[in-house]
């Protein structure tokens, strides 16, 4: 008897909590792709600017788009 009240508490708990939790993984999701995009865009610049002769800027600048990049990917 108190299985079966547990289950339907959680039950309802689950379904009650489902549109936030959908929300919440939507905006996370989001942030992932934005930083991505981000990082890629600064990875792209980098090298860009590390194959002329603004390499000591280029280098750090792709290094970093590279670890935003993996940051939002893992």
């Amino acid at each position: 008897m108190l299985a079966g009240v547990g289950f339907l508490f959680s039950a309802a708990w689950w379904i009650l909590t489902l549109p936030f939790r959908l929300v919440f993984g939507v905006l996370s999701l989001a942030g992932r792709m934005a930083g991505v995009a981000a990082g890629f865009s600064l990875m792209v610049v980098g090298m860009a600017l590390g194959a002329g002769p603004f390499y000591l800027i280029g280098v750090p600048l792709f290094l970093i788009g590279l670890l935003l990049t993996l940051r939002c990917l893992g």
